[in-house]
């Protein structure tokens, strides 16, 4: 749907010019309260009054130790409480929330700090088998020599300020406690000073996404961008102040952060937290709680559904949730339905760029059918077409090609990469997903495929370029190629084909032990296999699909 100014649907206006600072105190006013933030694992609970309170304590601090406008502030952190608490503390004072993805290692920490001129990072002690202290120690040696915000690191010029997200002391870093502190010796009216001259149309959120080309790129998305698609991705949910949201799905990632905390703050639902996916504590949180939405990956649904302590927890309370983040087998969706009551289920789609939904399915559709084989329709106030990737054409009904959407949801563009930009956002203003589908008659959309060579693990984005690069730095490798193998449980497992430099013996577990430690976990192949030669196109490109079949062939039962 085209937005229009002042344009009206479903009994609302489509878009409102509301900073989140705004979109916050309008839960002051109706549901003070209420609880906005839960932890049942943890028995931790925060009014609405309270969230914004603590929100309000670290917004100053940032300030009183001279956070700029614009400047970057990255969270390296599982689903910890001040994750959100930052979240709203930076968009108050018009600094941009950089999210990191946990699973990040050396190498992609230091990319994301060195291309996004990052001047502010927060950290937890590490998750997994990573200690993040212990990273950003050995990659910022300065931290442990120079005082407290006289930062001078050589290799990352812009950063100023390293914070970490605990009581705890470290050398060189501020814990959450002291930043609270210092939030002292500012005064109510300079903060309010500075929030007013936040727009809605500034930067508040950069991602970093491999989109549908090349190396990570950071997105960067407004106040208006995720305030409005979060207000109707809770709308097609009917989310109100009465229902209880539980979260397992990371923060760092756009379900995490704008599906879920903006559908909440939107419309004053409770957001019910869980640091990390556990099936059990997931289900437990559900009950304690008695939540009334749930949200997953497919991974996290079937691993509740498998489990064998399924049938223990009780689900009476679930209505609707989201179930996205890569495709959604149809027998799945029937067992949320059935086993988890979750008769009002929503599925979406869209990419980081796009805020991140363009299409979702809503909470009342009446026909089961399309609910759980279809991603549903535009949502409102864009326009989302299916366009021919040859003639460049709106392609008519159930024609497949490129989805691509227009409007208010479009990011801003990548940080300083201007030409990435104009790939993937044509001079029409359309934003290409690189994903195929087709639309129906009465515009349900269905993806049947992808342009891009992007591989979707569990939710989480892979490109195959990023990883043969990689790869390629292994002794004795000639050539690799990397593509997406099928999986029942992950939906896609990277899978590399690689070709040995003559007389080189290397087995998959060399392959492995080198990319251990270096890489994200989820990056490193799942399944490697060593060929000869690639199939190629008379041009000498090779023809990844033909590997893709292979890999299918390969390893059928991924």
């Amino acid at each position: 749907m085209s937005l229009k100014e002042n344009e009206m649907y479903d009994g609302v206006p489509i878009t409102r010019p509301w900073t989140l600072g705004r979109i916050l105190r309008n839960n002051l006013e109706r549901c003070p309260n209420n609880p906005a933030v839960m932890y049942p694992d943890r028995q931790m609970s925060w009014t609405w009054v309270e969230f914004s309170e603590r929100v309000d304590r670290l917004a100053k601090g940032l300030l009183a130790l001279g956070v700029k406008k614009n400047e970057k502030v990255a969270v390296w952190a599982t689903n910890v409480p001040d994750w959100v608490s930052l979240m709203f503390a930076t968009s108050r004072i018009g600094a941009i929330l950089l999210t990191v993805n946990t699973n990040y290692r050396d190498s992609e920490l230091d990319y994301l700090l060195k291309q996004s001129d990052c001047e502010n990072l927060f950290l937890i002690n590490g998750f997994r088998d990573v200690d993040y202290v212990e990273m950003v120690y050995r990659l910022v040696p300065e931290l442990k020599e120079c005082p407290r915000g006289s930062l001078k690191s050589s290799r990352y010029p812009f950063l100023k300020r390293v914070f970490f997200l605990g009581a705890e002391k470290h050398r060189g870093m501020y814990s959450i406690n002291e930043l609270q502190s210092i939030g002292v010796l500012v005064s109510d009216e300079e903060y309010q000073e500075r929030e007013n001259q936040v727009s809605c149309h500034d930067v508040v959120n950069m991602q970093y996404t491999s989109g549908t080309t090349g190396f990570p790129k950071g997105v960067q998305l407004t106040h208006f961008n995720i305030a409005n698609n979060g207000f109707w991705i809770g709308r097609n949910q009917n989310l109100g102040p009465a229902d209880r949201v539980c979260l397992p799905v990371p923060l760092f990632h756009c379900f995490g952060c704008v599906l879920g905390v903006m559908a909440c703050v939107n419309h004053g639902a409770t957001m019910v937290f869980v640091e990390k996916f556990d099936p059990v504590t997931v289900m437990m949180s559900i009950e304690m709680a008695k939540c009334t939405a749930v949200y997953g990956v497919p991974t996290m649904f079937i691993a509740m559904l498998d489990h064998p302590l399924f049938h223990k927890f009780d689900f009476s309370s679930l209505r609707t949730g989201i179930m996205a983040g890569s495709p959604c087998p149809i027998k799945t969706m029937h067992e949320v339905v059935e086993r988890m009551n979750m008769r009002e289920v929503t599925i979406c789609y869209g990419l980081t760029e796009a805020s991140p939904v363009t299409i979702q399915t809503r909470y009342d559709e009446p026909d089961l059918k399309r609910k759980c084989s279809t991603v549903g329709k535009g949502m409102p106030g864009m326009d989302v077409v299916v366009i021919d990737p040859e003639t460049g054409k709106i392609c008519p009904p159930n024609q497949p090609g490129e989805i691509c959407s227009r409007g208010y949801n479009t990011m801003k563009g990548y940080y300083k990469m201007p030409e990435e930009t104009a790939k993937v956002i044509d001079p029409e203003g359309w934003l290409h997903s690189g994903d195929i589908g087709i639309v129906d008659d009465v515009g349900y959309f269905s993806i049947t495929g992808r342009l891009k060579d992007m591989i979707i693990r569990g939710g989480e984005n892979i490109y195959p370029k990023e990883l043969e690069d990689f790869i390629h730095h292994i002794e004795g490798i000639q050539d690799v190629q990397v593509v997406g193998v099928p999986s029942r449980k992950y939906g896609e497992q990277p899978g590399a084909f690689i070709i040995l430099k003559p007389g080189v013996n290397l087995r998959e577990e060399d392959v492995v032990d080198y990319c251990r430690g270096k890489i994200a976990w989820c990056k490193i192949p799942k399944y490697i296999a060593f060929v000869n030669e690639y199939p190629l196109t008379a041009s000498g490109k090779v023809m990844k699909y033909k590997l893709r079949e292979e890999a299918g062939r390969l390893w059928p039962d991924a």
